[in-house]
């Protein structure tokens, strides 16, 4: 069955799986766009490592299924990581989407949806890969920061870079004051990314992200 996106048919509605950690505000922006029309998708269930993470609220206000898997409840990483794997499955997803999750994937979970899993990083990858990237940014004395959308791969934070916004950084910024500045850019190409995907535009092809069968250079999209 097709459906109808802005008076024009479609292919099939997308099955998409967040996974959050936090407050779950880029989970918001992409509900926002399932919502609008503007993604050609569903999502169709919230995951969280943390029970009070805000973003099960969020989840829940718009009818979205969740779960809460806590880590505590496993002896090792592999054990959580099977059972995510497990309850992912449930889903079915089209699409994994990383908002803030702040757990390093094992690499049978990342490989099982590779292509199909992607993540928001707060810097211009490959800089400030990790933590903590916005007083870093500030501290090395650079004048500008941003945010990557990328491809889940065994690398952390080194999967292909699909798209990035850029921000400057201002004389006696501190990091929060660049973190707003970056979450802003956030709300703007993760549901982007997350649309191409839908649509059919984007893929991953031999550790390359391709947009309309054209490869992305190192920057993804903002490179071209």
């Amino acid at each position: 069955m097709n459906d109808r996106i802005n008076g024009q048919m479609t292919s099939p509605m997308k099955r998409i799986l967040v996974l959050i950690s936090g407050s779950g505000s880029n989970l918001q922006a992409i509900l926002d766009g399932c919502a609008g029309g503007k993604i050609a998708g569903q999502v169709v269930g919230v995951i969280s490592n943390k029970a009070d993470a805000y973003g099960l609220v969020r989840a829940r206000e718009a009818g979205v299924a969740t779960a809460i898997l806590a880590q505590q409840q496993f002896a090792s990483r592999e054990e959580y990581d099977a059972a995510l794997l497990a309850l992912m499955a449930d889903y079915q997803p089209d699409l994994v989407v990383l908002a803030g999750f702040m757990r390093i994937l094992s690499g049978d979970l990342v490989r099982h949806f590779a292509g199909r899993m992607i993540n928001i990083h707060p810097s211009l990858l490959p800089k400030y890969q990790g933590l903590h990237t916005h007083q870093r940014a500030i501290e090395a004395g650079d004048d500008e920061h941003g945010a990557s959308v990328h491809f889940v791969t065994e690398e952390l934070d080194g999967g292909p870079v699909i798209l990035q916004a850029r921000v400057p950084i201002f004389e006696g910024d501190s990091a929060d004051e660049v973190a707003a500045r970056v979450q802003v850019q956030e709300h703007s190409i993760y549901p982007l990314v997350v649309q191409w995907f839908c649509e059919g535009r984007l893929q991953m092809r031999e550790g390359s992200a391709c947009l309309d069968g054209k490869q992305l250079g190192l920057a993804g999209y903002a490179s071209e």
